[in-house]
């Protein structure tokens, strides 16, 4: 079954951090890019970050220098390690993959930054 599965989410303090993590199944996972875009109410869904299959990256100016995304061939995952939460990351997290036509999202994940 193909399909890419969200986890870390949840409440975290401003400033605080959380890392998510998105495992894949069913796919050749080294051969796909991968992302994570978030959907934050009443906004368009947005890409966060991106990791390319040879390790590429490339991020949103809104959280350069806070987010590293990051994967692992081996265990068909991508991470996003979160730090510096501002209450404006408050969003639902989506997983992505695509190799060339092909494009897989997650079920997604809530994010919420809040005192």
């Amino acid at each position: 079954q193909v399909q890419l599965v969200e986890s870390g989410g949840g409440l975290v303090q401003p400033g605080g951090s959380l890392r998510l993590s998105c495992a894949a199944s069913g796919i050749a996972f080294s051969i796909f890019s991968m992302a994570w875009y978030r959907q934050a109410p009443g906004k368009e869904r947005e890409s966060v970050a991106i990791i390319s299959s040879d390790d590429n990256t490339n991020y949103a100016d809104s959280v350069k220098g806070r987010f590293t995304i990051s994967r692992d061939n081996v265990k068909k995952s991508v991470y996003l390690q979160m730090n510096s939460l501002k209450p404006e990351d408050t969003a639902v997290y989506y997983c992505y993959a695509r190799f060339r036509s092909a494009t897989i999202w997650g079920q997604g994940t809530q994010v919420t930054v809040s005192s």
